[in-house]
């Protein structure tokens, strides 16, 4: 194999000495996370107080949360190859690094309080058993431990020493403690459904506990998890895809069965008052009573650990991936038996300072919000992957739809609320506050966005029901086309463009002239990467097409056939202007011209690299000739496509034009055709585009202080007050608020020297004698045409003009004496577009 997929690199890589079986890996940890603590300590108080029909409803519900998200993560979980990390990975991966990473965090918060919760837990069980009695100043041989908030700080801390150093020394020794601890929780759990049966009836002391059932429930969901420790661990499983689906799914049907034959054997064996006031029952009743103490201890220790490494091993995922830049580098640092042993130091440390808080109840609340916000986002992800469709997501486990992943974000979500709303819901706010500095600051990743197969899965829907036969001219927008050579002469025109399209299509289109027979390889591949980073650094919402021809012209006709998708084609063509002037290169200018958001992107030391070709100098040839660019004029008409020219854009400055406005921003429009002046009328297709044209850019939110003007060209003889009258009502028919500016120009017209083609007949209609196919049209009068536009007499300088581009000749040999005239009209007038009209877009209609 010569070439080999980067997607394909774990499956050839050489594999890693993986050491733990799916017993050992994921059905011990899981048993012990779901069958220990809560079995041990709170089972008893849940029946007291609720009873047994509605603790096994109770389970049924926690139980269906469970599986939900059990279904979840072994979809995940079996659609590829995994990597440190766990929930993590699967979030990052499956949704992308901002939600990966805000639910990394969280879930490695969750287990160090986890950790630090059981901690405190087992230190508050050795200092009940063990400790001075409240109110003595001596113990007793057995009671002797001194009780204080610093002595149990000092026993916690050396209890997590001991967590700790377990996990420094690697997953084989704590695989070991875990199955040892295993076997001690198999033989205490044996000994309690021994203990139904062989003890006979006897009465128990009791102390009159607080009754708390809402403290209960919350601390007890803390417990009732299924143990996404396997997942933190599945590089040190065989083989994780086959282990995690089956060993976690085992494990939770056994603890289910578990819980409801301890369920019922309790609640028919014991008093009530019994059940409600003495959570270490299960001690007293049993057949020898430290089995149960000795089953609480090493349980409690076994979930510390596991919430330990499974929160180094968060940490150590979210270091590689970089997602927090240098801040979390220390914790990549591994062993030579790829322990992240620097992860387990920091995470160890985090967990030493929750001990400080000393506050059981609120840890576990904390514990337990976390976890199940976790879940609901597992959820998502499988959901997300589910809705995309897309053909890789094709999980060995198939057990799960998308309304499992439903009911599983459902009820993570209730549960939450229903524990604590206060911490859901700040739990959920820190969680958008995170996705959103993630959003802003993380790298971009190879990772894949679930976001992008989403919303082309809607995109491609929406596509197909917009249908081009049902267009009207009521909805009629602008779609562009802007055709660039270089984009490092462009950059002004293109933002410009962005906003004169206002909520229509925009594509930037380039012809590369080669020839594909004797290349190696396709040139624009290496290109497009630097077209998209150009529209990310412009902010223009537009999209890039790109394609090679042997000619310029060709290339053109390529993209006004091709751009687009369905109803979303080009209908407009934007070309520079073509003439003598030597183009400048903007990349290496002050950029902060275009928007705010470009000043934003390159306040932050990110200015962009492209890889666009250098500017042609002046006396280097031009890629394409004056013919071919009529030709793509004439081209595009022939396509129905309106044509906008645009000349000196390279001086346009938005930021400067509208700080130095003084009382406002003008638009001309010349809606008559200068060159051709009694070949049009008010009311053709070409003036009415030019008006809507100017139209839209003024509904554009940075151009709604500029204001229209509408230039009417009139000679003494002709009649004033009706010509100013309809074009004010035409006006008012379509809704556009402009200023008439009557302009006697016979001076002007006496420079024609010919007869006037009669009023009304269009250019494309004239006859073979008409002045559009003969030479008769003077420079003298192009030049005064262009003096009586540059010399209005107005306060203000228009920001942009409007001008009517008249239909290139017929006779292609008069193509170069076509672009003179237009060359000489608008010679010096600053920003201007030439526009070519061809379909009805205006509307008087409601």
């Amino acid at each position: 194999m010569a070439e080999r997929s980067p997607l394909l690199r774990v499956g050839l890589e050489e594999p890693e000495p993986l050491r733990l079986s799916t017993f050992v890996g994921v059905v011990v940890p899981t048993l012990l996370s779901m069958g220990s603590v809560v079995l041990l300590l709170r089972l008893g108080f849940v029946i007291g107080q609720s009873g047994l029909y509605e603790t096994l409803g109770m389970l049924v519900v926690a139980y269906a949360i469970i599986s939900m998200t059990v279904l979840s993560v072994c979809a995940i979980s079996t659609n590829g190859a995994l990597d440190a990390g766990g929930v993590y990975y699967m979030i990052s991966r499956a949704l992308g690094p901002e939600f990966g990473g805000a639910i990394g965090i969280m879930f490695f918060m969750a287990n160090v309080c986890g950790s630090g919760l059981y901690v405190l837990a087992l230190v508050e069980a050795i200092v009940d058993d063990f400790g001075i009695p409240p109110g003595q100043s001596m113990g007793t041989a057995v009671q002797a431990l001194p009780r204080s908030y610093w002595y149990e700080f000092l026993y916690g801390t050396i209890l997590l020493l001991f967590c700790l150093l377990v996990c420094l020394v690697g997953t084989s020794v704590y695989s070991k403690a875990t199955f040892l601890i295993f076997l001690i929780v198999v033989v205490v759990l044996g000994s309690i459904f021994i203990s139904f049966f062989a003890m006979k009836k006897k009465a128990v002391s009791l102390i009159i506990a607080e009754d708390n059932t809402t403290r209960l429930l919350n601390g007890s969901f803390t417990g009732f998890k299924f143990s996404t420790l396997e997942n933190n661990l599945k590089r040190d499983l065989k083989n994780p895809s086959y282990s995690i689906p089956r060993g976690t799914i085992s494990a939770v049907i056994f603890t289910y069965v578990v819980y409801n034959l301890l369920s019922f054997l309790t609640s028919c064996t014991c008093d009530r008052t019994l059940l409600q006031n003495d959570y270490g029952f299960l001690r007293d009743i049993n057949i020898w009573h430290p089995f149960v103490t000795i089953g609480i201890y090493s349980s409690t220790l076994s979930a510390a650990m596991s919430n330990l490494i499974g929160a180094s091993r968060i940490l150590y995922a979210l270091a590689k991936d970089d997602l927090f830049g240098k801040f979390l580098v220390p914790a990549k640092k591994t062993s030579h038996g790829r322990n992240p042993w620097a992860a387990v130091v920091i995470s160890w440390f985090v967990v030493q300072l929750v001990l400080f808080s000393g506050k059981l109840n609120t840890i576990a609340t904390i514990v337990t919000i976390f976890f199940l916000l976790v879940y609901a986002t597992v959820n998502l992800a499988c959901l997300a992957l589910e809705w995309a469709s897309a053909p890789n997501f094709r999980p060995a486990f198939r057990y799960f739809t998308w309304y499992t992943c439903v009911l599983g974000i459902v009820g993570c979500g209730l549960m939450m609320f229903f524990i604590n709303p206060v911490y859901a819901t700040a739990s959920i706010a820190f969680l958008l506050v995170l996705l959103l500095a993630l959003h802003y600051t993380s790298p971009s990743s190879s990772w894949g966005y679930i976001s992008q197969a989403l919303i082309f899965h809607q995109v491609r829907k929406y596509l197909l029901l917009l249908d081009v036969r049902k267009d009207h001219v009521k909805f009629w927008r602008p779609q562009m086309l802007l055709m660039v050579s270089n984009p490092r002469t462009c950059m002004r025109l293109i933002s410009f463009v962005n906003d004169l399209k206002k909520s229509g299509l925009f594509v930037l289109g380039h012809v590369e002239v080669e020839d594909l027979d004797v290349l190696p390889s396709d040139p624009l591949q290496m290109q497009y990467n630097s077209w998209l980073q150009l529209v990310d650094v412009l902010n223009v919402k537009a999209f890039v097409n790109l394609t090679l021809s042997d000619s310029v012209r060709h290339g053109v006709q390529q993209l006004l056939l091709i751009s687009g998708l369905g109803g979303m084609r080009p209908n407009t063509i934007v070309l520079g202007f073509y003439d003598s002037r030597v183009p400048l290169d903007c990349v290496g200018e002050d950029l902060t011209f275009i928007n705010s958001e470009s000043q934003r992107f390159l306040s932050n030391d990110r200015i962009p690299q492209f890889s666009f070709p250098p500017v042609r100098r002046g006396a280097s040839p031009k890629r394409l000739s004056p013919r071919e660019y009529v030709s793509i004029i004439s081209d595009a008409i022939k396509m129905l496509k309106n044509v906008v020219l645009a000349r000196y854009f390279s001086d346009f400055n938005k930021t400067q034009v509208f700080r130095h406005s003084g009382k406002g921003v003008y638009i001309d429009v010349w809606p008559a055709n200068l060159m051709y002046p009694d070949s049009t009328s008010l009311v053709d297709i070409c003036s009415l585009f030019l008006l809507q044209m100017a139209s839209v850019l003024t509904t554009v939110r940075s151009w709604k202080r500029a204001k229209l003007r509408v230039f009417l060209c009139m000679k003494v003889d002709g009649r004033l007050e009706g010509q100013e009258a309809k074009l004010k009502r035409l006006l008012q028919d379509l809704r556009i608020k402009a200023a008439i500016h009557t302009v006697m120009w016979d001076s002007v017209v006496a420079l024609l020297g010919h007869k006037q083609i009669p009023t009304g007949t269009a250019v494309e209609e004239a006859p073979p004698n008409s002045i559009n196919n003969s030479n008769q049209i003077s420079e003298e009068y192009l030049r005064a045409v262009n003096q009586m536009i540059l010399h209005q007499n107005l306060a203000y300088t228009p920001a942009v003009r409007f001008l009517y581009l008249p239909r290139p000749p017929a006779n292609q040999g008069l193509y170069i004496n076509y672009l003179r005239r237009l060359n000489v009209m608008t010679s010096g007038l600053g920003p201007t577009l030439l526009i070519h009209g061809m379909s009805a877009v205006t509307s008087t209609e409601l």
